[in-house]
């Protein structure tokens, strides 16, 4: 971003003189100064000076005789320049002035007449390549009229100090000159000047239809209409600053949009509106469509680019370039200037694709800020109107499908003082963000409102980025770095408590890709309306196999599984802790973490079974201490019917686990019985605080068998509830050790038989107290199930 020090000072007072500091103060907001200089006058001794009389020379053509007033005198000067009349305020260089390098004007004859000094052209003051007349200071420094005789030098601004500022890619909004006032008027509590975008409006509305049939990549597009304009030169001043930030003048209307996106950092397009018509659509372009570009190369499009087209062709490439078909000439005198938010990562792919970076592009790339879409289009109208001659037609276009709101952060004053090593009070906090345009409530955690023009801004650790810069790195204390106590977070020694449970048991922890196909999918069963169906494709895939992002562990476990046993190995035992992606309510999608383990092959010629799966939950829910951890029968349409339980923690279905599905293990290249969990994570790490230890009861247990009759659809699991539920708090350890369907039990029935091991730990149980506890359990199985009593055994 190159800028001056004058152009910052129209929208902050800055209160430091030393172009030294000023680059000091940038770099500790987090700006780097690529270079800056001085920008000294290419000239000394050149004032303002007012043409009184215009005459003809007495013996030449191509000069005329002027007098001129300086402020001191009026002097006699001879000019060739025919751009001007008495009247004109310009700058002139007396006698004794230099020009350049060692230019110096002194007086001189020309054919009989003494010339007094010489008004100046552009670039004789190195002020530009404008070179046919003399600057006329009456329209583009109209303040010049009132400084007749003072130094030309101070009316345009010299000298001035330019800045050349590497913007990090995280700052979009840094990407103007507003935008790094911003940001100094915060570090130097000085008001930052608001702009005023209103504008006059007349003549008949504007007419201009927009429509977006891809709302989700052009979530805004407005629109002004300035009819009326004249193409020609920009003022000087626009002229000189485009110049200074490396931009090409062309016209006053190109000028306009190019000056408007420099200072305000939204970037704007203007279409003739005669060639243009009175239709404008955004939608992606079909395979193989072309449009000619601005600088008149055909570009082929593919359907990942968006365009904004006339309702039938394209006549611009979206955030990127607009098309010669619609470009602002000479005769131009109706003009549409478009303002849109386009997604930065479909701007990104086409800019690369098609090898065109642009001003434009590299601003929407990066993100720019959906609420200032109309304030953009007004800003450039202003500019047409002040120096095109134009009117703003009423009705303006908004057309905003995707509204986006500011969000909110919670921010605990810990944060702070947690990652920088300073202690800041909640006023403090406050004023910092508030400095820097958040709006902040609550106590703590604070609650900070982020404006739309920030999408860095995402997360508390942002926030304390912010606070650090606006603070002063300066300002935080040295500190020798020292450990914790507490070692790892509770979340991570329980992370990897499980993976040491299931390493012990094992097997082996595994990484696959996050990218998977369709087909895999496919070869899952998985029907239109599954869940795991919900997959985000992938913009640019490695290759035609991986196409999404993976909405399950279970297809890579499967295919790691399926290649060793490929390779002759007996048994395959893998496990899995990673992400899936599934679609969120913002821009990224939510991103849970799962584990997953799958089992196959054979351990010692004995093949695995829906058994193994359980017990390794079980094996995890003891080893982490989760309560309630329970299986469940279920349906799965992966999973063997019958061979499939829901994992639950209480009431909550956290997972699954089963055997694969003969079809589904036939599609993987597996045989034989396969058995597969995926749970997620977050249940797993939850800190169940340290553990708590309880005295075994050295009293002897009381040790009884039930059976019971119930419905054949009916699950063990809830049998068991059941008869946990009856047996009371002395229950010690209960388990199914056989379940039997036969004529005996009769049609549609099944008999569960439960082993009860109850055990006080104050006293040895007695008979008699063991009684009313089996009543209890016979009526809570009655009750829950249906169940009825066989008999103890």
């Amino acid at each position: 971003m190159k800028l001056t020090r004058r152009w910052l000072e129209e929208f902050v007072a800055i209160p430091v003189e030393d172009p030294e500091q000023l680059v000091e103060d940038f770099e500790n907001l987090g700006h780097e100064i690529e270079s800056w200089h001085v920008i000294e006058p290419a000239f000394r001794g050149v004032v303002v000076g007012r043409v009184l009389e215009v005459a003809a020379h007495p013996n030449a053509d191509k000069v005329r005789l002027t007098k001129v007033d300086v402020g001191t005198e009026v002097l006699d000067i001879i000019c060739g320049a025919w751009n001007f009349e008495a009247g004109a305020v310009v700058p002139v260089a007396i006698p004794g002035a230099v020009l350049g390098d060692d230019f110096e004007i002194t007086r001189r004859e020309i054919r009989g007449v003494v010339s007094n000094g010489m008004s100046c052209s552009e670039i004789e003051l190195g002020l530009g390549e404008e070179a046919d007349g003399i600057m006329v200071l009456n329209v583009d420094y109209p303040d010049a009229a009132g400084r007749i005789g003072e130094d030309f030098a101070a009316v345009v601004g010299l000298p001035d100090v330019f800045y050349e500022i590497n913007v990090t890619p995280n700052r979009p909004d840094c990407l103007s000159v507003y935008g790094l006032a911003r940001d100094l008027a915060a570090l130097y509590r000085t008001e930052l000047v608001v702009p005023d975008f209103s504008l006059d409006e007349s003549g008949e509305p504007n007419d201009v239809t927009v429509t977006i049939e891809a709302p989700d990549l052009c979530g805004r597009f407005a629109g002004r209409r300035v009819r009326g304009v004249t193409v020609e030169q920009s003022p000087h001043p626009i002229r000189w600053r485009l110049v200074q930030a490396g931009v090409r003048p062309i016209s006053n209307v190109v000028d306009a949009s190019n000056y408007a996106m420099l200072e305000f950092g939204y970037p704007t397009h203007a279409f003739d509106v005669d060639r243009l018509g009175d239709t404008i659509s955004v939608r992606l372009a079909t395979e193989g469509e072309t449009v000619v570009t601005l600088d008149d190369q055909e570009r082929t499009l593919t359907a990942t680019d968006l365009v904004v087209t006339d309702g039938e062709r394209p006549v611009a490439i979206g955030g990127v370039m607009g098309g010669a078909s619609t470009e602002v000439h000479g005769g131009t005198t109706d003009v549409f200037i478009e303002a849109a938010y386009w997604d930065p990562a479909t701007i990104l792919t086409s800019s690369k694709r098609l090898d065109l970076r642009s001003e434009a592009s590299a601003r929407f790339e990066r993100g720019a800020d959906p609420s200032f879409c109309p304030s953009g289009a007004d800003r450039v109208a202003q500019l047409l109107v002040a120096h095109a001659g134009g009117v703003a037609a009423p009705s303006p276009v908004d057309v905003n499908p995707g509204a986006v709101e500011p969000w909110t952060i919670e921010y605990p004053l810990s944060d702070t003082s947690r990652t920088l090593g300073v202690d800041l009070d909640r006023a403090t906090t406050a004023d910092l963000l508030e400095r820097m345009s958040f709006e902040v409530s609550g106590d703590d955690p604070l609650v900070v409102t982020v404006p739309t023009r920030r999408p860095d801004v995402q997360r508390p650790i942002d926030l304390v980025e912010e606070i650090a810069r606006l603070h002063g790195f300066d300002d935080i204390p040295e500190r020798v770095p020292s450990g914790t106590g507490a070692g790892l977070p509770a979340a991570e020694r329980r992370l990897r408590l499980v993976r040491d449970v299931l390493v012990g048991a094992g097997l082996y922890q595994t990484m696959t890709f996050s990218f998977i196909g369709e087909a895999d999918l496919d070869r899952l069963g998985a029907d239109t309306e599954d869940a795991v169906r919900t997959a985000i494709g992938v913009t640019n895939p490695l290759n035609d196999t991986e196409g999404v992002m993976r909405t399950t562990l279970l297809p890579g476990l499967l295919k790691a599984a399926s290649t060793a046993l490929g390779r002759r190995v007996e048994s395959s035992r893998l496990f899995e802790m990673g992400k899936v992606f599934l679609p969120g309510d913002g821009k990224l999608p939510h991103q849970p973490d799962r584990l997953g383990f799958v089992l196959a092959g054979s351990d010692g010629g004995v093949g695995y079974d829906i058994a193994d799966g359980t017990g390794l939950w079980e094996l995890l829910a003891s080893a982490l201490r989760i309560p309630g951890a329970s299986v469940t029968q279920s349906q799965r349409v992966a999973l063997h019917p019958g061979r499939a339980a829901d994992l639950r923690v209480g009431d909550e279905v956290i997972g699954y686990v089963g055997e694969v599905h003969p079809r589904v293990a036939d599609a993987f290249g597996l045989h034989g019985r396969v058995v597969v969990a995926e749970m997620d994570v977050a249940p797993l790490i939850v800190d169940r605080g340290a553990w708590a230890y309880s005295t075994p009861s050295p009293f002897p247990p009381v040790i009884f068998d039930m059976a019971f009759n119930v419905a054949s659809e009916v699950a063990a699991a809830n049998v068991v509830d059941a008869a946990r539920r009856g047996a009371g708090a002395n229950l010690e350890d209960l388990h199914i050790f056989d379940v039997f369907a036969g004529e005996s039990v009769g049609e549609g029935k099944k008999s569960i038989a439960l082993r009860f091991t109850l055990r006080a730990p104050d006293r040895t149980l007695t008979d008699e107290e063991a009684a009313p506890i089996r009543r209890s359990i016979a009526e809570a199985v009655a009750a829950d199930v249906d169940g009825i009593l066989r008999g103890e055994l």
